[in-house]
């Protein structure tokens, strides 16, 4: 029963808060009432003049609605019929009377009652008749494009609007009949004005007009997409039913379809999915046993077997694969900080490519173990590809399928040996590829090893991009000379020297003898390796980079032990120097040549070798003559000019100590370099040649226990060198006790090793005068020199390791 209140036009009516469900004035709906609350409203509107107020929840799942929840706007409605169900649920029928504004809700417990205040259907009329009826021209056009769209649109409908005659008609067929979401009717309802509502129903129309026709495009497209897969797979079907009534079970159809299925399943790109279709399509059409279907049989097996989509998750754990590195090789610092700072940025972003490594160094320093040891602690399949010899660039790309026995480049056999499209692979002995008239090998590999192509390398054989920029590799060379620049341009560079002695000690110890003792049986009961042991196998009778040789001496000496143990001989072995050369007979090489006392002429160098650092001691002698410079022990060009410079110096210092101004007329001069077979080149030996030079002509004596190394130029300033690191090594080794390197080198200090470090005292020299204040003896025969003064030394753990840095300032 409706009740008046005070307030003008407000009255209580029985409130039902609908779900999705929003009645205009003069609409009929039908909807269905569940919640008791709702069938006490309406039990109570039927108990009065039947009058109920209908307003729509805002949030549908809400269960016990407040006034918060449900819209403002609603529509005072008479209940005209009420059939009751079974369940409990109750069928209503109502007709909206005349909107209203909800003022106050209220829950009486068994019911939910409204005090609302009626409003007009259409409020006045601002809009122009002339712009309304405009309006409702363009409305109806909408309608009629919407009509278009929409699947079994009602005739009636459509003529019904197509004949409406006033914007009133208009506004309730449309309003009335059109397929509209609550948010939009509610906004339908709540505009005041005709041609407010006519304005909104106007935009529904053109929006929904837009929706299905895209709807519609997709529909058709899915729906043709499909018949032709429900067409072929009939007709397959009926292709198979009959070759099994003719015996005919393996047809190449059978074969197609199976071929297509696996395609599906690669997730390729339409492309690649376009080009495989065709090829299995040509094997459909050929005979099973002919020449050409077993090529396209065996290309479409190679391309579903690569890994287009698989993929390892890199183990991104930093401190793990630092230790797995550390565990698997000795040293190499700056390769394994190189992959520390790759999983260090690959940890904080996903999108790294193009990681292209060059290891370079002599044979037998790790390069290839190193990779190997890398994929490891990355968690990435391993692939090594040997590159040594290879000529012929279809080597790297591929042959075209279209001859018989063609196959993949090695680098897709690698991917799909690998499983993974982010392998690691090594690419060993990059410098030995070649080149002849069938192509060069190291242009194919540009493409592979540009991070900004390898995306999309296609091979002759596949014929299809794959992306190549997820995998890691890492190359080997022993020499840079032999690749080309634009090939060297793509590689990050990362140079392995040969190791020194102590590497090769601590290598020995940690990993190659408990290797060979491992292989042979052996155990740590029964043999063991001293360490004098193990260094008389390294100085006597090892001369190499690496350690390769080493392995196998240590490897003979596991075998003889072994055999000694067997035959009872002995019950356990330890390997000692006299072990040693029992074992491997005499030294196979001596200490370095070295002065052993302190004498005029003769001086210690150092020079760098393939092999590691070795001292170069140098002969001067004079004899009366005519001036004449003699040099012998296979000296190269350079070395000869640095002598020629040497000379020069020496005749600009005379006065200073006590030398015959026409020395150069009056002597001739012999430099000797031993060992004479070997040939030695180098500007390093400069500094070397003048203090000999100066000391044979002023018979002031150089001191046994000082080794030298550096450039030098006719102003006498000494300049850097190379291979710091294992010139040292070879003076520490025997026994060397003070050191002079140029000071430029200072910085590569932090490269020698720390053992001869302490064991050393380094002079670092600006000028050939820093280096005689400290070769030469004081207090020799003919000594003119002018003492320490200008020396700077520092000490370090009680260990001269000085400067020679302001000599020249201070003098």
């Amino acid at each position: 029963m409706s009740e008046n209140t005070s307030k003008k036009n407000q009255y209580i009516f029985p409130c039902v808060t609908t779900r999705d469900v929003i009645v205009h004035p003069k609409m009929t709906v039908k909807f269905d009432v569940v919640r008791p609350k709702s069938l006490a409203a309406l039990k109570e509107a039927l108990n009065g003049d039947r009058h109920v107020f209908l307003t729509a929840q805002i949030d549908s799942s809400i269960s016990e609605p407040t006034a918060d929840d449900v819209y403002k706007i609603g529509t005072v409605c008479e209940i005209k019929q009420i059939v009751n169900l079974s369940d409990g649920i109750s069928r209503v029928r109502v007709q909206g009377v005349y909107r209203a504004k909800l003022c106050s809700l209220f829950d009486e417990g068994d019911a939910l009652s409204a005090e609302v205040k009626i409003m007009n259907t259409f409020s006045k009329e601002k809009m122009p008749q002339e712009e309304l009826d405009a309006l409702v021209r363009v409305a109806k056009t909408a309608f009629e494009a919407y009509s278009v769209v929409v699947p079994r649109m009602p005739d009636e409908l459509k003529s019904s609007v197509m004949r409406s005659k006033t914007p009133t008609e208009l506004y309730e067929n449309l309003a009335f009949n059109i397929a509209m979401s609550t948010q939009d009717r509610q906004q339908v309802l709540e505009a005041a004005s005709l041609g407010e509502k006519l304005a909104i129903l106007l935009a529904i129309l053109t929006r929904e007009t837009q929706i299905m026709s895209i709807e519609n495009d997709i529909h058709l497209k899915v729906s043709a997409a499909i018949d032709r897969s429900q067409r072929e797979y009939y007709l397959r079907e009926e292709m198979q039913v009959i070759r099994r009534e003719l015996g005919e079970d393996d047809s190449p159809e059978d074969e197609g379809y199976e071929y297509l299925t696996k395609i599906s399943n690669l997730g390729l790109n339409e492309e690649c999915v376009e080009k495989l279709v065709s090829e299995v399509n040509r094997l459909t059409k050929m005979p099973y046993g002919s020449q050409e279907a077993a090529v396209i049989r065996s290309y479409l097996d190679t391309v579903i077997e690569l890994p287009w989509n698989e993929s390892t998750k890199d183990n991104i754990d930093i401190e793990k694969v630092s230790a797995q590195l550390d565990k698997d090789h000795f040293g190499m610092k700056k390769v394994k900080d190189r992959i520390l700072e790759l999983l260090s940025v690959r940890a904080l972003t996903d999108d790294v490519k193009g990681q292209i490594l060059l290891l370079v160094g002599p044979p037998g320093v790790g390069k290839t173990s190193i990779g190997r040891s890398i994929a490891k602690a990355l968690g990435r399949k391993y692939v090594r590809v040997s590159l040594g010899g290879v000529r012929d660039e279809s080597d790297i790309r591929g042959h075209r399928k279209t001859y018989i026995g063609s196959m993949p480049g090695r680098i897709i056999n690698a991917v799909k040996q690998a499983g993974t499209n982010n392998p690691l692979i090594l690419l060993d002995e990059i410098d030995k590829m070649a080149n002849d008239f069938r192509g060069d090998p190291s242009s194919a590999m540009l493409e592979v090893l540009d991070s900004e192509q390898n995306k999309e390398f296609r091979d002759h054989y596949i014929e299809l991009p794959f992306d190549l920029s997820n995998v890691l590799f890492v190359t080997t060379a022993n020499s840079l000379d032999t690749i080309s620049a634009p090939l060297l341009d793509r590689m990050e560079v990362i140079e392995l020297p040969s190791y020194t002695r102590e590497e090769k000690f601590e290598i020995a110890k940690r990993h190659l003898i408990p290797k060979q003792v491992k292989n042979n049986g052996l155990n740590g009961n029964k043999i063991r390796f001293s360490d004098a042991g193990v260094y008389e196998l390294i100085d006597f009778y090892t001369r190499e980079a690496g350690v390769r040789t080493l392995e196998r001496l240590i490897a003979s000496i596991c075998r003889k032990a072994a055999k000694e143990i067997v035959l009872k001989e002995a019950a356990r072995v330890s390997v000692t120097p006299e072990i040693v050369e029992k074992y491997l007979g005499v030294r196979k090489y001596t200490d370095d040549l070295r002065s052993q006392t302190a004498q005029v002429g003769e001086v210690n160098g150092m020079a760098w070798t393939a092999v590691g650092g070795t001292l170069m001691p140098l002969e001067v002698m004079t004899m009366d003559g005519k001036g004449v410079l003699e040099l012998t022990g296979s000296l190269g060009d350079v070395m000869k000019e640095s002598a020629k410079i040497a000379v020069s110096y020496a005749r600009s210092v005379a006065d200073k100590y006590g030398i015959d101004k026409d020395f150069y007329t009056k002597k001739d001069i012999h430099i000797h370099a031993p060992e004479g077979a070997v040939p030695k080149d180098g500007p390093s030996a400069g500094v070397t040649l003048a203090t000999g030079l100066i000391s044979e002509l002023s018979g002031i004596k150089v001191r046994a226990d000082v080794a030298m190394t550096g450039e030098i130029t006719l102003r006498g300033k000494v300049l850097a060198i190379g291979g710091l690191r294992e010139k040292t090594m070879a003076a520490y080794k025997a026994g060397i006790k003070t050191v002079i390197v140029p000071a430029a080198n200072k910085p590569d200090l932090e490269e020698v090793d720390d053992k001869v470090k302490q064991s050393l005292e380094f002079v670092f020299a600006e000028t050939i005068e820093d280096v005689l204040e400290v070769a030469l003896e004081k207090n020799s025969a003919g000594d003119k020199a002018s003492g320490m003064d200008g020396v700077n030394l520092y000490k370090k753990n009680d260990k001269l390791i000085g400067a020679r840095l302001d000599g020249a300032e201070k003098r």
